[in-house]
């Protein structure tokens, strides 16, 4: 933690000993993407506003900085994944997680966001006063456990959701028994060396299909072991495209050409899966084949039985799984666990893998607005009972933005344009002297259904905790950028649905 960060500790405890409450136009919760593009947009549209970020970890990041297994990467091509205010100049197009860290440190450092971020400081209870128009944000230390309060007039929630407490892993009979290390990608030992070592990953996922590869150049050899398969599609590590232009005509001009050629091809991928997904399937899955020899057997092993984007796409740059297969220094067994044993995994078909480590690549955990309680004025809020306004607000929960990004393109294009709205929508209320905004259901017959609609087990397993999406008007959720973009950037800031009230009565004429 940085001597900067602990000052700013040390100052805020000086207060709340003095019995005065650190106060903010806008706190920030979460230094991840989502947390950081939110500060840049204030500072740029809004430089007047007071804001600070409270990160309950010691780092910036978020994900990127959490996970620290090999070979983690990006999912999405970077120049979409990027800022839309800040080019992604590296030549890798998907990146490593080291290098989109150096591009988060970098904006952070070139927006002058190091004064404004407060580590150590997890949020746990934040409670609206209408009479007031304040948030009081409670926040529990990380190191001393200490509480201090925060007051804002606004929270925009950057936590994202992923639960960062602990992964997911099922429960295998007889894991006690097994003589050596299991280890699951969001908890990676440092010190974990698999030189030489036999390697089963357990799972089909992005994280699986990014570890085999990475841990293959030198382990023994490692096994992919898979209840089901997933659709597997390589892309090239590096975009030539980019990479051309960024020398011909500059970053600047470039990075708008390749982002909205990135969004294009993306976005094309994904309806041409939802409109002709036989076709499709039969395309991605042809794909796997033509780089794989020619005998392998790709119908067990790499042919799913859903349908494309039911769930992600398991990206892998330069076809780096399939060439660790080929070379036959990884391979991928489907079968089911029957259990653990003492050398390695029996499986339901009689065979046993032989193992010195075994990960456990078996998802995530979600976890809804960063697990804070949230409160209006005594009340509880009860967040699956919420309906999600713009795909940015709830309903009934005043004075709160948040920005959870898109499942079938890139993360951040959906937080631009989440934040280019929140902005607006401090502007609309300063203009018109209004305190309070609030979205409330305009129909209360309309039917209400999950914010993410995806068969992936990590989604089902906690898509209940969080708030739901409507069916009409603005409380659609819609995987859909253009659409997005449409509504939150063009779309008017005023609706019949939102409620705009002041704290103080206008002085009346006499």
């Amino acid at each position: 933690m940085t001597s900067r960060s602990t000052r700013q500790q040390q100052t805020d405890a000086a207060n709340a000993r003095d019995g005065s409450t650190p106060d903010f136009d806008v706190l920030i919760i979460g230094a991840g993407i989502s947390g950081i593009g939110a500060a840049c947009h204030l500072k740029a549209r809004r430089p007047g506003t007071t804001f600070a970020i409270l990160e309950g970890r010691d780092s910036i990041g978020g994900t990127w900085s959490l996970f620290r297994y090999p070979g983690i990467r990006s999912d999405s091509d970077m120049p979409s994944f990027g800022f839309n205010f800040k080019p992604w100049t590296h030549r890798k197009s998907i990146a490593d997680a080291d290098i989109i860290l150096g591009y988060l440190q970098e904006t952070v450092d070139e927006n002058d966001l190091t004064d404004h971020i407060r580590f150590g400081y997890r949020v746990v209870g934040a409670e609206f006063s209408t009479t007031d128009g304040r948030w009081t944000i409670t926040t529990r230390h990380a190191d001393t456990g200490d509480t201090t309060l925060f007051t804002a007039r606004f929270l925009f929630m950057g936590t994202g959701y992923y639960d960062y407490d602990a992964g997911y892993t099922p429960e295998f009979t007889g894991v006690e028994d097994f003589a050596g290390q299991v280890v699951h990608p969001q908890h990676w030992p440092e010190d974990l060396d698999h030189t030489g070592k036999r390697v089963v990953v357990i799972g089909s996922g992005a994280t699986a299909v990014t570890l085999v590869p990475s841990m293959a150049d030198t382990a023994g050899h490692v096994t992919m072991l898979q209840r089901s398969p997933s659709y597997v599609l390589s892309l090239p590590a590096e975009d030539a495209i980019a990479n051309t232009l960024n020398r011909l005509i500059g970053p600047d001009r470039a990075y708008r050409i390749v982002r909205r050629k990135n969004i294009m091809l993306n976005r094309g991928i994904f309806k041409a899966c939802m409109r002709a997904p036989k076709l499709m399937r039969r395309l991605l899955i042809a794909n796997v084949r033509r780089q794989l020899p020619k005998h392998y057997d790709v119908d067990t092993h790499f042919t799913p039985r859903y349908d494309p984007w039911d769930q992600r796409l398991c990206m892998v740059p330069n076809g780096d799984l399939f060439t660790s297969l080929s070379s036959g220094r990884a391979s991928v067994v489907t079968d089911r666990i029957a259990h653990f044993t003492k050398t390695g995994i029996a499986l339901e078909s009689g065979q046993e893998l032989a193992a010195d480590i075994i990960v456990t690549a078996t998802g995530l955990n979600l976890a809804p607005l960063g697990k804070v309680d949230f409160a209006v004025d005594g009340r509880p809020v009860s967040v699956p009972d919420t309906t999600v306004f713009k795909s940015m607000m709830l309903s009934g929960v005043p004075n709160m933005a948040f920005a959870i990004g898109y499942t079938n393109i890139a993360w951040t294009l959906k937080v631009d344009l989440v934040c280019e709205h929140f902005c607006r929508l401090l502007d609309h209320m300063d203009t018109h002297g209004h305190d309070v905004v609030v979205p409330e259901i305009d129909d209360p017959d309309q039917d209400r259904i999950p914010l993410l609609d995806m068969s992936s087990g990590y989604v089902q397993r906690a898509i209940a905790m969080f708030p739901k999406a409507g069916t009409s008007g603005p409380w659609t959720v819609a995987q859909a950028y253009e659409q997005d973009a449409e509504r939150l950037c063009d779309g008017p800031v005023t609706d019949p649905a939102l409620r705009f009230t002041s704290t103080t009565p206008a002085l009346q004429s006499t």
